[in-house]
């Protein structure tokens, strides 16, 4: 054992029969990431490893509990001034991987829990990997989420290891990969149980170290590895030679590029980073991606898409109240009124937690749909290799449905997800309440004030709204609305059940339309007001897809429902009048039985091959089949101004907590552009000022409804910014 003086800070070392297991351990923090001081301790301890005679092998793994490596310290990334910088941390930590690949000494990585971003590149240098099957391991390189690339080897290592066209499919969207999948691409070399990890890590070391086990070359100069599908003849012709390698290459940047729309300039260098290896070979190719990580790591995106994930990570410590004397209550059953889509997939991810669940439907026939739901929702779960057949049934054993009140006297927490009807859902307070005189109400209304529902409850402090988005088991928000008589208690209970849930959490103040459906009403009816005026169903959806957003406001319109769409609308511009007021085009293709996508028959058509624009729709719009030309630009900034200056007025009538909780609303829950940073970000990175003027130019166009909101108009006279 080395003395103790000169024990790292970051590891533990223990030594035995010849093998060193190197535990990383980060003082103080809850999870291993990496940092410059863990790097170069890293190197001092290798080096003192390789010199030790004592010591056959080296076996590293997660010294907490649950975890090998989470990536690299993103604060360190944050505070690089410039690329060069950037650059210099990449070379380091390749050259220290490298170092580490190249020792003579077998080095076998153990992983459990999450081994992303540097923690896979770390284990990609390490001669043989294990994973445990547990649930939490978890591999990839999901850089390009944060708006880099893997800058630590990654681009290299990881397509010579498992195949390009594989390589590309997790490092072009940051795919992770559980343990079992990552056995089938080749990318660990065994899975066993957690308990069992560090025994059978010990003795692959020394399997290594005797020669009994063969250990890989370097990622330098071995020859491409091709697992699974990939090893298909077409796709070994493909990437066996440079031409192949060409075409391969091509396909893949097209496809890239009709996803990204050019935005997220990532992808694009990672896969530049992987081509350039391949044409000018290993050492080349790390250079390469070094430079492409040093102008990334500086890039207004990469900027935007990091303040996200520092949002984010600090929404998972708020308990949604300021007092930290006040503890959320243990939820051990929830109670789901209503058991169709939104029902079911509410209690799939409530069941996918562990909390048993009981759904009340209105007879037998729809409570066995509602089963049903849950079970599409979890097999869909299952057919992506996200759950295993064994944890879908032990999450199913926890749904129950009935057609009555029985069970949900038990109840800690209730969520109401019926008909969106006001006089209904205040019939379903005052039942719950008569079954269960302690429980939590929770409705899921996406635009009734929560406190007009609470005004039927004897217990209002009890009433609050946790308003989930569709498809329940995908969109990743969860809007919680509190009242001026919710407790804090039941706040903290509902946030902390979200969380278990596995949402991302916000907390705002209760209105008409709360935040996202408030900033979503203006934003859809400016889409609608420009259709009225002449535009192209299929040019204003372009417009804003080019803008950023994931599907455009006339597509969005479809998938909802027009007539939820016109119902929204009108409780919208009965609490603020005129400027929420959506062009009455919309009540009339409703009353003509367009209601979208649920009808077969909206702005687009359903049931071909292709989704197509429905031209008869113009028929009932001003202007009929002529359409006029747009700028797609102009267009997109105007619809999009109504939401960030409606998320401003938000913010400013206390609606909001924060800006921080706008912005993270905005992304995870209506799809504002995540590298525009959310409509507070990016209202700063354009400025107040400017911001304030494009409004006041539209508001000279087009009237009121582009009124500035009086909170923008301060910040534009004191030059103050929405985020410190």
């Amino acid at each position: 054992m080395m003395p103790a003086e000169k024990l790292p800070t970051n590891f533990r070392v223990e030594i035995e029969d010849g093998v060193a297991l190197v535990l990383i351990d980060v003082p103080g923090e809850s999870v291993n990431t990496l940092s410059q001081e863990v790097g170069a301790e890293l190197q001092e301890l290798v080096e003192k490893l390789e010199k030790d005679p004592a010591v056959k092998a080296l076996v590293f793994a997660g010294g907490k509990k649950e975890g090998f490596v989470a990536g690299a310290r993103i604060e360190m990334l944050q505070a690089v001034k410039s690329a060069a910088e950037a650059e210099a941390l990449g070379r380091a930590a390749q050259q220290g991987f490298d170092r580490l690949e190249r020792l003579q000494k077998p080095v076998v990585a153990a992983i459990h829990g999450p081994a992303l971003g540097g923690g896979l590149e770390w284990a990609l240098a390490c001669h043989w990997r294990i994973a445990t099957d547990d649930r939490k391991t978890q591999l990839g390189l999901p850089e390009v989420q944060l708006g880099v690339i893997p800058g630590a080897g990654g681009t290299q290592r990881l397509p010579r290891l498992i195949g390009i066209a594989q390589a590309l499919d997790l490092i072009l969207a940051g795919k992770t990969v559980k343990a079992r999948k990552a056995l089938k691409l080749g990318l660990v070399d065994e899975v066993v149980p957690a308990p069992a990890l560090l025994q059978v890590a010990r003795r692959r070391a020394a399997e290594l170290a005797s020669g009994a086990l063969k250990r890989q070359a370097p990622a330098g100069v071995k020859k491409v590895k091709l697992h699974g599908l990939v090893a298909a003849a077409t796709q070994v012709a493909l990437e066996e030679n440079a031409l192949g390698r060409g075409v391969l290459f091509r396909e893949a940047r097209k496809k890239l590029l009709a996803k990204t729309r050019g935005h997220y300039p990532a992808p694009e260098k990672a896969l530049e980073a992987i081509q350039h290896g391949y044409e000018k070979g290993f050492q080349e190719g790390l250079a390469r991606e070094a430079r492409l990580f040093g102008e990334l790591a500086v890039s207004d995106v990469a900027r935007r898409l990091m303040e996200i994930f520092f949002a984010t990570t600090a929404l998972k410590k708020d308990t949604g109240v300021d007092d930290p004397a006040v503890k959320a209550r243990r939820v051990e059953r929830v109670g789901v009124l209503g058991g169709g889509l939104m029902g079911g997939g509410i209690a799939s991810v409530t069941a996918n937690a562990g909390i048993p669940v009981r759904i009340r439907e209105r007879d037998d026939a729809a409570a066995g749909r509602a089963l049903a739901n849950v079970r599409t929702v979890l097999d869909e779960r299952v057919k992506r290799k996200s759950l295993t057949r064994l944890e879908r049934d032990q999450a199913m054993r926890l749904v129950t449905a009935t057609t009555d009140w029985s069970g949900f006297a038990g109840a800690d927490l209730l969520v109401e997800a019926v008909f969106e009807d006001l006089a209904l859902k205040q019939e379903m307070v005052r039942a719950f309440e008569a079954v269960n005189p302690k429980g939590i109400f929770a409705t899921n209304t996406s635009s009734i004030p929560v406190g007009k529902i609470a005004e039927a409850a004897k217990r209002p402090e009890a009433v609050l709204g946790m308003h989930y988005f569709s498809p329940v088991h995908k969109m990743p928000l969860l809007e919680i609305i509190v009242t001026p008589k919710t407790a804090p208690e039941a706040i903290a209970t509902a946030v902390a059940l979200g969380k278990r849930q596995g949402k991302t959490v916000i907390v705002v103040n209760d209105g008409p339309g709360f935040y996202t459906s408030r900033i979503l009403a203006p934003y859809v009816n400016e889409a609608a007001q420009v259709l009225v005026e002449g535009a192209a169903v299929e040019e204003i959806d372009r417009a804003l897809t080019g803008w950023g957003f994931p599907v455009g406001p006339i597509t969005l319109l479809d998938e909802v429902g027009i007539d939820v769409g016109a119902k929204v609308a009108k409780v919208m511009a009965g609490a603020f009048g005129d400027r929420m007021h959506a062009p009455e085009a919309l009540a009339e293709l409703v009353a003509d039985g367009r209601l979208g996508r649920k009808s077969a028959k909206g702005f687009y058509t359903y049931g071909g091959k292709k989704k197509e624009v429905d031209h008869a729709v113009y028929d009932r719009l001003p202007g009929g089949r002529d359409r006029k030309p747009i700028d797609r630009e102009a267009v997109a900034e105007r619809i999009a101004l109504q939401m960030v200056n409606e998320a401003v007025l938000c913010l400013g009538e206390g609606i909001l907590r924060s800006a921080r909780d706008g912005d993270v609303g905005a992304v995870f829950g209506l799809g504002f552009p995540p590298f525009r940073g959310g409509p507070f970000r990016w209202a700063d990175a354009i400025g107040a000022g400017a911001l304030l003027e494009k409004l006041r130019k539209l508001e000279g166009t087009f009237g009121p409804r582009f009124a500035p909101a009086p909170l923008l108009v301060e910040k534009a006279r004191s030059g103050a910014r929405f985020h410190a």
